[in-house]
């Protein structure tokens, strides 16, 4: 009599099952939390902050292509009318503000690098970095630009990075402005590591800059301490919620860049840092969501609950 044969993807699925619940403890669903986390912020204002790749969009294989769904679209629409709201993305900062398509959002591109903020910060940022401007619809914006006498390197950086990785087949090198992405997504696996010594020996050329791994992509940006954490800092000092005790930071995030973010709430000691994963990793968040949309179940359950606690002072 023959044993009953193993299936080895069943147990591995069960094996992780096992260890993301496991994790679960640690890091639990922000939705089955939500009552648990907004009786903390009662009479205070939600201030929402958000990645926006794997966050309010699905990651895909062709990153141009990285657009919200009709469904999340509409509630972020719903979210920036009930809480002050900026997206802080690794992309360049008008190609996320095209992706997202609003204009009362605050956004900073670049991992932080450039901020759009209605006033200055004179306790985060550096005055000789931040310039008014007129934006599009003619009103009156700060730039915080910390990374801007890099400009000409990283022009430099993209042509090597483009010579060196010509030869291997489904590299896309993205210019974000004040950082560049290498995406890896379509590189056979047997030029992976042919690919990242190449990137790694770019970078050694360019001793100002530095690379930090993401989801399938090799981030690179000037080896300065800057990144989404300050850039939270900076946009609740220019929003006005610096120093205040009325207010509690959400982010939600689903890179590595955004333990940064996670860190810095955790520093403040109240808010609400929220990763994005549907497996277990080590973060710095206190709360998770699987996958986009669990993020866009969140948000509608966070606007519904801001409708109900107006509609209550109102009566």
């Amino acid at each position: 009599m023959g044993f009953p044969q193993l299936n080895v993807d069943d147990e591995n699925e069960r094996v992780n099952s096992m260890l993301y619940e496991s994790w679960l403890t640690k890091h639990p669903s922000a939705l089955n939390s939500f009552d648990q986390m907004l009786n903390s912020a009662l009479g205070r204002k939600i201030v929402v902050f958000l990645d926006y790749d794997g966050t309010l969009s699905n990651i895909v294989d062709n990153p141009d292509l990285a657009y919200m769904t009709p469904q999340m679209q509409k509630t972020l629409k719903k979210v920036v009318q009930c809480f002050p709201t900026a997206i802080i993305s690794g992309r360049g900062r008008e190609k996320v503000r095209d992706f997202v398509e609003l204009d009362n959002v605050w956004y900073a591109g670049s991992h932080g690098l450039d901020i759009a903020a209605p006033l200055q910060s004179f306790k985060y940022g550096d005055p000789k970095h931040q310039t008014r401007v007129l934006d599009k619809m003619g009103n009156e914006i700060v730039l915080f630009q910390p990374a801007k006498k890099y400009l000409p390197e990283i022009q430099k950086l993209l042509v090597t990075l483009d010579e060196k990785t010509k030869d291997i087949n489904g590299v896309l090198i993205e210019n974000n402005t004040f950082c560049v992405s290498v995406h890896f997504r379509h590189v056979n696996d047997e030029d992976y590591s042919t690919l990242e010594n190449l990137v790694k020996s770019v970078v050694k050329e360019y001793q100002c800059f530095r690379m930090a791994k993401g989801k399938m992509v090799f981030e690179i940006r000037p080896n300065m301490e800057w990144n989404k954490g300050h850039a939270l800092n900076y946009f609740l000092d220019t929003l006005g919620f610096g120093n205040s005790d009325e207010f509690i930071p959400l982010y939600i995030g689903d890179d590595r860049t955004d333990e940064d973010a996670f860190k810095a709430i955790r520093i403040r000691g109240e808010g609400f840092p929220i990763i994005v994963s549907s497996s277990p990793r080590e973060t710095k968040a206190l709360y998770s969501l699987k996958n986009p949309s669990e993020v866009n179940k969140f948000l509608s359950r966070l606007v519904r609950w801001y409708s109900i606690k107006f509609s209550e002072k109102s009566s």
